[in-house]
């Protein structure tokens, strides 16, 4: 059986978990959460339009992208 090794980060989350005992309280720990992370996201955006490395072109070409992943029929 394989141990689990728990970084700080994720230790001192479980140890903040003890505190939300309602679905609301865990409700707005995952808002923040999902806050937390959009805000990273919109950072990184503004991030990529500042240093020239995202552009209108760019966004456009997005537009005819096509990656799906190809699967066998059987």
């Amino acid at each position: 059986m394989e141990t689990t090794v728990f970084n700080t980060a994720q230790l001192e989350l479980l140890k903040m978990m003890s505190f939300f005992n309602t679905p609301e309280s865990l409700q707005e720990l995952k808002q923040v959460i999902s806050n937390y992370f959009a805000q990273k996201a919109d950072e990184e955006m503004s991030r990529l339009w500042a240093d020239g490395t995202l552009t209108d072109e760019k966004v456009e070409s997005f537009r005819h992208l096509h990656e799906r992943t190809p699967y066998n029929s059987r």
